[in-house]
């Protein structure tokens, strides 16, 4: 069977990151997403690591669309997009605020030709403050998020940044689960509705779950934060790295049994949760010295099979081969046409009735574009002079 979201149909203006990232998931789970792409394309195609015209960037956030290339400057390529958005569910951009009603794709031009459409705005600030006109790159949002000084451990730290780029990712998540939110209520009522997401609003809610406890309080005042421990629960063995987390009463009875530690379980510093996240750099020290001794893989043996939440610390390359990657089915390796064999983790989601995770791979530049002017009702003669106008281009002068 199809996707949960197939029959809709999904206008995506975004490039980078966070809105194709969006869009791929919706694609992924059965949608028809159409990426509108500027004569010059997607700016993550020109982007490294690269085989076959496509780069990993561009291929990992841009399977399960179809792509037409319009020029919007050009009068034409508006009024082209126009007729797309007539018969569509979803429209996403990801200008800086004021640049889609310059361009005259604003939600008021919009619903003129699609009054029930959802209308999706992603931004990095937002859409009013005094950096809502302000370029937003992830390092930008880290900073402004306060994320980086949580990553640092303290407010007196050197700020650290993860080297990740979370807030582009998760805003893409949001996006995602925004979109399916409003095309749901649209089912009840009939009306779309205007989903506006900024980077820093999706990290500041992520943050908030277990980052701003003292900052909840409104009546209290508030504090600078105090260190962290200045150990990680990375630790060092005799060979390898590995981690390990203990919360309850029972599982901190189970690691001092398994480390050959009984004693720690009568020392007053451990006694309940509290006291053990007091002296947590005590209690992380004691745990680093004895997991010194011996190697990681006869550790995580030794911890598995008393209960103590452990896990070995992988690479990469390594990640992608183990059994428990493996007995998932994460990684697939579907044959791109042009970039050749891909490796690529299957979306994250399962859907019972859903017999295929992934239908179509990233496509070229404008790939798609006669196919889609042609379910608009563009003529052959009218699709040749958009071609001879340069308001889009034929597949085959298409560069890679």
């Amino acid at each position: 069977m199809p996707g949960p979201l197939a029959g809709y149909r999904i206008i995506d203006l975004t490039q980078m990151v966070s809105g194709p990232l969006a869009t791929m998931i919706l694609g992924d789970q059965g949608a028809d997403v159409i990426k509108i792409e500027p004569p010059d394309g997607d700016h993550t195609r020109a982007a490294s690591q690269r085989r076959g015209g496509f780069s990993a960037t561009f291929l990992n956030n841009n399977r399960s669309k179809r792509s037409i290339v319009i020029d919007l400057k050009r009068r034409e390529g508006l009024e082209i997009l126009l007729r797309l958005l007539e018969g569509a569910d979803v429209f996403i951009q990801n200008f800086r605020p004021g640049v889609a009603e310059r361009l005259g794709v604003g939600e008021e031009a919009v619903r003129r030709v699609s009054p029930a459409i959802v209308y999706v705005s992603l931004s990095g600030y937002g859409e009013r403050g005094p950096f809502a006109a302000n370029p937003a790159y992830d390092p930008l949002i880290q900073a402004m998020s306060g994320l980086a000084t949580i990553q640092a451990g303290s407010d007196e730290a050197r700020p650290r940044l993860l080297r990740t780029i979370l807030p582009d990712k998760l805003t893409a998540f949001c996006a995602a689960q925004a979109v399916a939110a409003a095309l749901l209520a649209r089912e009840k009522t009939g009306e779309g509705q205007h989903v506006r997401l900024s980077m820093l609003e999706a990290v500041l809610a992520f943050l908030w779950s277990s980052d701003m406890e003292s900052q909840t309080f409104v009546e209290d005042d508030l504090p600078r934060q105090k260190p962290a421990s200045h150990i990680s629960l990375i630790y060092e063995t005799a060979e390898g790295y590995m981690s390990v987390a203990v919360q309850s009463d029972r599982e901190w009875a189970a690691l001092a049994h398994a480390l050959g530690r009984p004693e720690w379980l009568s020392d007053p510093r451990f006694e309940t949760p509290a006291l053990r996240q007091k002296n947590v750099n005590e209690r992380l020290k004691m745990t680093q010295e004895v997991l010194l001794t011996a190697p990681a893989a006869l550790w995580l043996e030794r911890l598995t099979k008393a209960g103590v939440p452990c896990a070995p610390v992988l690479t990469r390359n390594e990640v992608i081969r183990h059994p428990q990657t493996a007995a998932l089915e994460i990684v697939v390796e579907p044959e791109h046409p042009l970039a050749g064999r891909l490796r690529q983790a299957r979306p994250a989601a399962r859907f019972s009735r859903m017999e295929t995770p992934i239908r179509r791979l990233a496509p070229g530049l404008g790939e798609h574009t006669e196919e889609i002017l042609g379910e608009i009702g563009c003529s052959e003669a009218e699709i040749a002079r958009l071609f001879e106008l340069g308001v889009t281009r034929p597949k085959e002068r298409l560069g890679e």
